[in-house]
């Protein structure tokens, strides 16, 4: 078990947070209607910890192995500006980000839960798994978080990272600003 100080000390570094979506922005249950449209379901809280996060200065990026319009349409109005879908090889779509963004691995930080994330969280610098990824993913991760995907895992890591960051407070502030 790794202490609150390492992982504080690796997420101050990160500047660019890759995640994946079925069983991490979501629950990762398939839901269809009787027409067999897809249908996904989002926790609130991840998506304003992900727009606090990017308004903190920290990118953030999505490596999928499925393809949804309502995935692209959730994370365009959430802001995020590196969508990959269709991924079957993670691996290609990382490699093309990192052109693109131009960091460091330790700089990045990825959130997975199942094997074909099991790559690049053990090439990047703080590797994340969620709390009810599969055992494999959990071992390679350097941290996993306490909530499952799809309940709050992505809050959870963005909070960790504008703390790390010192800016947890500063942006929590403005919401208490109103009770005043």
């Amino acid at each position: 078990m790794i202490s609150q100080t390492e992982l504080l000390k690796k997420a101050s570094h990160i500047k660019l947070l890759i995640l994946d979506v079925d069983g991490v922005l979501t629950d990762g249950k398939l839901y269809f209607d009787a027409q067999g449209n897809e249908q996904k379901v989002f926790y609130v809280h991840d998506g304003l910890g992900m727009k606090l996060l990017q308004e903190s200065g920290v990118k953030i990026a999505v490596i999928s192995s499925r393809t949804s319009t309502t995935v692209t349409q959730r994370l365009q109005n959430l802001g995020v500006e590196y969508i990959y879908q269709g991924q079957e090889n993670k691996h290609t779509a990382y490699h093309d980000l990192l052109n693109k963004v131009r960091l460091d691995p330790e700089n990045i930080a990825y959130m997975g839960d199942d094997l074909p994330d099991l790559a690049i969280i053990c090439k990047v610098g703080l590797g994340i798994a969620v709390a009810n990824a599969v055992p494999l993913v959990k071992q390679y991760a350097f941290w996993h978080t306490e909530a499952k995907g799809g309940e709050g895992a992505v809050r959870e890591v963005c909070e960790i990272i504008l703390q790390a960051q010192g800016k947890l407070e500063e942006m929590q502030a403005r919401f208490l600003t109103t009770l005043k």
